[in-house]
């Protein structure tokens, strides 16, 4: 497949496992209530931004010889100030979508359980939390193996659903504009496609420069899934459910899918959840350990708890959670990755296994939008 051998997939599935995880069960949601259009808007222009950034993220890491993450990379180029800004963003990131993954995946899981017993999604997502604890321990290899995986089923299942959905799709359930809600889909949108923690964890996994030029085609490749696989989800769910569409998704096509094939679908959707869980946990521990020198049993420890702490005292709303972090991960994280990308080009020391050229001006457009995007979100 475009010349990958078996650790380029490794890679591939833990990008895309990272990347579709709780923002995909938002947007037909916020599709819903802003309408066809300011989403596709979005989509287009953030889409297109992200996967540039995306690529600068991968050059920026290849070039650098010692084994950091975000957080070093700041410290290194950018100075001391920027690294605290930026382990700051790290934490409330990769902890606010920690916690986005325990809110949803709980909604799943009772979902899964409804026919069979009433449980409260609190104590699912509590049990999902915990549940998943202890493999945060076991390290990249292990989640990249079981992405493989589990990317295959619930792309699979999810495929099947959309063989039974498509014939009931109803065009007249798309609105094309709502003017109410026209910025909704920003942080949403945002929060779906970002996948900056998978980059450093893909690329450890490639060995060798001969494997590390790959890297580039596994994010070209790896947002060309995404991207396809958003807008056609986004095309079934929404033309199925309309204004009865679920911020979960499942639990608004019961009425027209019934409850087996929603179980079938609740399980694929909390297999990825729990993929993109345990990838974005790793990369906050392996931050912590390589940039915050924590020791591995207390990085684990603090990544593992953090998350659970926050939904134990109150925050369990999915799509205030998502567009909030969309936001702020996009605004801090977006305009770091930008700087860092100018000056690893002069300061870099180690030669890339490939580089990405863009006109400067380009670099402060991205910038102004990211910034607007963000002052829009809190001010309106």
């Amino acid at each position: 497949m475009l010349g990958f051998n078996k650790n380029s997939i490794f890679a591939l599935s833990i990008l895309i496992g990272t990347i579709v995880g709780a923002g995909i069960f938002g947007f037909p949601y916020v599709v819903s209530k802003s309408g066809v259009l300011p989403a596709l808007f979005y989509f287009v222009v953030l889409g297109g931004m992200m996967i540039l950034l995306h690529l600068f993220f991968g050059e920026i890491f290849l070039r650098t010889g010692e084994d950091c993450r975000l957080v070093g990379l700041a410290r290194k180029y950018l100075g001391k100030w920027y690294g605290r800004l930026t382990i700051f963003s790290v934490i409330v990131g990769t902890t606010g979508a920690l916690l986005a993954y325990i809110i949803l995946a709980g909604k799943f899981i009772n979902i899964m359980l409804s026919s069979k017993a009433d449980v409260d999604p609190f104590y699912c997502s509590l049990f999902f939390a915990l549940a998943l604890s202890p493999f945060i321990f076991k390290g990249t290899k292990f989640v990249a193996r079981a992405e493989v995986l589990t990317n295959v089923v619930f792309f699979l299942i999810i495929f099947v659903i959309f063989i039974i959905g498509i014939p009931k799709v109803n065009l007249q359930n798309f609105s094309l504009f709502s003017l109410p809600n026209i910025l909704l889909p920003y942080g949403v949108v945002m929060f779906s496609l970002v996948g900056f923690s998978a980059i450093p964890e893909a690329e450890a996994i490639l060995i060798g420069p001969g494997e590390k030029k790959n890297l580039k085609k596994i994010i070209l490749f790896a947002f060309g899934i995404i991207i396809a696989f958003y807008i056609l989800f986004t095309f079934v769910v929404l033309g199925i459910s309309g204004n009865e569409t679920s911020d979960d998704v499942f639990k608004g096509l019961i009425p027209f899918l019934g409850p087996g094939i929603i179980f079938f679908g609740a399980l694929a959707a909390t297999i990825t959840v729990a993929d993109s869980f345990l990838a974005v946990a790793l990369y906050l521990r392996n931050s912590l350990i390589c940039d915050q020198k924590f020791s591995k049993s207390s990085a684990s420890s603090f990544v593992s708890f953090l998350p659970l702490v926050f939904f134990l005292v109150g925050f369990r709303s999915f799509i205030e959670v998502i567009g909030f972090l969309g936001t702020i991960i996009g605004v801090v994280e977006g305009i770091i990755i930008i700087l860092l990308f100018k000056k690893a080009k002069d300061l870099g020391d180690h030669r890339p296994e490939y580089t990405i050229r863009v006109p400067k001006f380009l670099l402060y457009v991205f910038m102004l939008i990211l910034i607007l995007g963000a002052v829009l979100q809190f001010i309106v």
